[in-house]
């Protein structure tokens, strides 16, 4: 039976939560710690880390540190502070039918107001407000691609269940998480998409200030400022996508995970690719041009040159181009030296989006490409469209996760600390109040 989502979220207890869904928000809590890490390293992350003491030092609500930053500033400054850090590097978990992500925004503003928050938290308790920022982030996300004519960022909804997830850390009422998500879905960042895969910077996906925006709303609608409804939440265009709530979990069947550091539109010409050349024993010399169809919005990443990160997060060419190459594209291959690799812009170069209707049409719930390579000896090796791995039926494995995080936040925060955050994280909501404050801990230390 649907239950109201002030009331749900009221109301969710750590008992309630089914293992899938503990399993994922185990696995995104050390993903995002990983991107965290070695996000921390970007200029992006770093402007942002310099701003936010400037204007917003700790107040009443208690100090936070930002992500492997360790300096002190307000829940909200660290959420800004942090949801960036993590944004600066394309490797986050995310939603395909959402268009977006969600953990980008809730780490970093959740961990925030855990910090602030007196008395110190467990991890059970920290469970039950993730689960609740995840669950009505997706659903109030799926409810504002379907009735806004726009493509706006994930920080638009990401604001929404940060403030409702926010008020139920606090230990506020069904009304009071109610006028929250109003609150944030009103001064959330509407913010174009496509004007940032068009003409890519540092703005990235709007989590930078979604993140903010809900712990905004949540510390508002504590002191009894009104903002309801949230038209995601409660209007009638919406009720379709709350309908199963409390019954179905679409933090389970919607979260993914990211192989590659740049946005999931690539990922399954990446996947491609990669099989293709290590299947044929393929060299770069022998690929004259490639072509790629998919679908309208990822024909717009193109990114044959890309002159930063930034642009190569929103790129699909020059990723295509350094896997065929190098048969990796990790996070080396954002670095300086390998922008201007001779081999992978040859490759790139050559590479021919192609907009195609079908893809378009069935690329909702999931992401679809098909690419043929062309050798110079005149052959054409074309493999069967499909889609990339990390979604819920081809998931990455938990060995693949941990991988993956060690690749990223070795080099960053060295061994030794890099293990202690995984293996707290992977049972973070196993940890009493001093346990899950020294996975916090560790989180901001100073890199």
């Amino acid at each position: 039976m649907s239950q109201r989502f002030d009331m749900f979220a009221a109301g969710l207890h750590y008992d309630d939560l089914p293992e899938e869904a503990l399993w994922t928000l185990r696995r995104s809590f050390l993903d995002t710690m990983g991107v965290a890490a070695v996000g921390s390293t970007t200029e992006l992350s770093d402007i942002a880390r310099r701003v936010a003491p400037l204007i917003f030092g700790a107040g009443g609500a208690g100090h936070s540190q930002m992500l492997m930053d360790g300096r002190a500033v307000s829940p909200v400054g660290a959420a800004m502070a942090g949801a960036f850090t993590v944004d600066s590097i394309d490797a986050h978990d995310g939603t395909t039918p959402c268009k977006g992500h969600a953990g980008s925004a809730i780490f970093p503003a959740l961990i925030a107001m855990a910090q602030a928050s007196a008395p110190q938290i467990s991890g059970r308790r920290f469970a039950e407000v993730l689960a609740t920022a995840y669950e009505l982030s997706y659903r109030a996300g799926l409810a504002q691609h379907a009735t806004c004519a726009d493509y706006h960022t994930s920080g638009a909804w990401t604001a929404v269940g940060v403030a409702a997830a926010g008020v139920k850390l606090l230990g506020g009422t069904a009304e009071q998480i109610r006028q929250a998500a109003g609150i944030g879905e009103y001064h959330g960042p509407r913010s174009q998409m496509m004007r940032c895969i068009d003409h890519p910077t540092m703005v990235r996906d709007g989590v930078g200030w979604g993140a903010p925006s809900g712990v905004t709303a949540a510390y508002l609608a504590m002191e009894g400022f009104t903002g309801a409804p949230a038209l995601t939440c409660e209007g009638e265009d919406a009720a379709a996508f709350w309908a199963d709530l409390g019954s179905g979990w679409r933090l389970v069947d919607h979260t993914h995970y990211k192989a590659y550091p740049c946005c999931r539109w690539a990922h399954p010409s990446l996947d491609s690719v990669k099989e293709m050349m290590r299947h044929h024993n393929l060299s770069h010399t022998q690929i004259e041009r490639v072509e790629i169809r998919t679908f309208h919005y990822a024909t717009r990443l193109a990114g044959h040159e890309p002159a930063n990160q930034d642009e190569f997060a929103y790129a699909i060419a020059f990723p295509v181009a350094a896997m065929i190459v190098r048969g990796k594209v990790g996070i080396e291959e954002l670095c300086a030296a390998a922008l201007r690799d001779p081999d992978i812009l040859r490759v790139s170069r050559t590479i021919e989006l192609i907009d195609d209707p079908e893809m378009t049409r069935i690329s909702t719930d999931k992401r679809w490409a098909q690419v043929t390579l062309v050798l110079n000896d005149g052959r054409r090796i074309q493999d069967a469209a499909r889609t990339p791995r990390g979604d819920a039926d081809m998931p990455l494995s938990d060995a693949e996760i941990r991988a993956k995080f060690h690749d990223l936040a070795d080099p960053v925060l060295g061994a030794e600390r890099a293990q202690e955050i995984a293996e707290l994280a992977l049972q973070f909501d196993g940890l009493d109040n001093a346990g899950f404050q020294r996975l916090l801990d560790l989180c901001c230390l100073p890199v």
